[in-house]
């Protein structure tokens, strides 16, 4: 592969926990990175939001720390920008292009309601035929109606709505846009014509043409980094800027999946799943597929499983308060303790189960209603069981995902992972022992999801000419962890189970969420009564 090296790239993903940024050279040498926390609002019960401009304020700091660590005279050889998001967001912007409210992340349930009302108008036979796959609160069309109905005055004002992506996209360059990739999640578009459905506009009462930007390819140049944010961020004027994608399909890159019987995980807050297939699956299966983008499989599954990193994070800032300070004092990464930690626990823990439904589950349940559960606790559970059956939940429910693609006409013998999780050994001893499969643990300087955006870049601006080529030379694997027989057998006698236990259990999640709302209802009628 001929490598144009002295060129370099800017990748940059906005994640839900972190943004993170890199500049690669044209060789696939990562020479700089930088990354800032995102604060994420909690205002209610189902409710998770971000600030838009926070997200500005963290470019803008990572853009300066990249040129200083860098140089100015590597950042002037940037050739390409390219930045992805979590999706799906609702942020309304107004004609000044200022948002009117914090964003609506994809984490975000509080539409739930508006959801079933459109699906009781629309029917959910040909909603699905419309936007090719599941319904889910996480989704745009719920979002914008509860918006539009609990929100009037700032529906009143705003001119469009933007992804988070799209919105660093449009400080840097002045251009309102869209992605292809995100467009097709938002459940807006149709898939059958790849523009805005009328029909869906007509439920929602809005005009989906007006309020949301023409989609357009995810490699195409929106428009170039103008004097105003060159000043601002440290960057350089006239950098072409690519209208970026979803952190699925930039992870897809990242994970340097090629051909079929791979499988990917992007394992951070949520686990982002990748399953290759020579058949494209029916919309109503939970494991719909898309076309792929890479050369060795016609067909990609990408099933998102919505609590895995959030899981361990939640357990740590809930219940390891004991594990945080022996690590202080011991000088150990909290993270590492509780790795160290699970390994003392035999697996399947005892029949101890962790349902790792914190926000509901996206795949393969597609439900908001599902709860967060320990099941098998005893007076002589230990801590080390319980920190395992954290990192076993998020595996049980992988595997779910696996399975259901699989029945689909997905292939998988092998497991690619990159991002925050892939530095947990244990965890991924856990998977692949789950999965009956190797997991191929990618080398930290290349598996991660801002690669996928510079490798997007530099494929529009000509330094990569060949994509697949470069993706298989670029992205390394650190560690091939193999199957633990012992495990293996554990977990396929413990694994029924877990999903038995679950689909006994669906029925009365769905009636507690109700009677939960129908309480805080009452109690917010009788306080103002009082």
């Amino acid at each position: 592969m001929e490598i144009k090296s002295e060129n370099y790239l800017l990748g940059m993903d906005c994640g839900t926990t972190n943004m993170k940024a890199i500049l690669l050279r044209g060789d696939g040498k990562i020479v700089a990175t930088a990354s800032r926390r995102s604060t994420t609002y909690s205002p209610g019960t189902d409710m998770q939001e971000q600030d838009a401009c926070e997200w500005w304020d963290n470019a803008v700091e990572i853009f300066r720390e990249l040129n200083i660590k860098a140089g100015p005279e590597i950042i002037h050889r940037v050739q390409g920008i390219a930045i992805s998001s979590h999706t799906v967001t609702l942020l309304p912007l107004d004609h000044e292009g200022w948002p009117l409210r914090k964003a609506l992340t994809c984490q975000d349930n509080r539409s739930s309601a508006e959801l079933e009302s459109i699906l009781q108008q629309m029917g959910l036979e040909r909603f699905v035929q419309i936007v090719g796959g599941q319904p889910s609160p996480a989704f745009l069309p719920n979002k914008i109606l509860w918006f539009k109905n609990r929100e009037p005055e700032l529906f009143a004002r705003t001119d469009c709505l933007l992804q988070a992506s799209s919105y660093i996209n449009f400080r840097l360059t002045g251009e309102k846009t869209t992605d292809i990739d995100q467009a097709v999640r938002t459940q807006c578009l149709d898939v059958n014509t790849m523009e805005w459905s009328e029909e869906i506009g007509k439920i929602l009462g809005v005009d989906l043409n007006k309020l949301l930007p023409k989609p357009v390819p995810v490699d195409e140049i929106i428009g170039t980094v103008t004097e105003k944010a060159a000043k601002e961020t440290g960057l350089v004027a006239g950098i072409p800027v690519l209208a970026g994608c979803s952190d699925a399909l930039a992870s897809m890159y990242a994970t340097g999946m090629s051909r079929l019987g791979e499988a990917g995980e992007s394992s951070g807050t949520t686990s982002l799943i990748f399953v290759g297939s020579d058949i494209q699956s029916a919309p109503d299966i939970p494991g719909a597929t898309k076309p792929s983008p890479t050369q060795g499989m016609p067909w990609i599954a990408d099933p998102p499983h919505q609590a895995s990193g959030a899981s361990i994070k939640w357990f740590i800032e809930t219940m390891a308060a004991e594990e945080q300070e022996y690590a202080k004092a011991n000088d150990k990464n909290v993270y590492t303790y509780l790795n160290e930690m699970a390994l003392e626990a035999e697996p399947g823990c005892r029949g101890l189960f962790y349902f790792p439904y914190l926000l509901g589950e996206k795949a393969p349940l597609w439900n908001s209603y599902a709860k967060g559960m320990l099941i098998g606790l005893g007076m002589d559970t230990t801590r080390n069981e319980l920190v395992r059956s954290v990192f076993e939940g998020t595996a049980y429910a992988i595997r779910h995902v696996m399975e259901t693609v699989k029945e689909s006409g997905a292939k998988a013998n092998v497991l690619r992972i990159c991002g925050g999780g892939a530095k947990s050994r244990t965890w991924s001893m856990i998977k692949a022992s789950m999965l009956h499969m190797p997991v191929l643990v990618l080398d930290e300087n290349s598996g991660d999801v801002p690669v996928g955006d510079a490798l997007i870049a530099g494929h529009k601006v000509g330094i990569f000419p060949d994509l697949t080529e470069a993706v298989n030379e670029i992205v390394k694997v650190k560690e091939v962890i193999e199957p633990n027989p012992e495990w293996e057998e554990a977990y396929d006698r413990y694994y029924p189970y877990y999903v038995e236990m679950y689909r006994h259990l669906d029925e009365d999640l769905k009636k507690l969420k109700s009677t939960v709302a129908e309480l805080a209802a009452n109690k917010k009628i009788g306080s103002r009564i009082v």
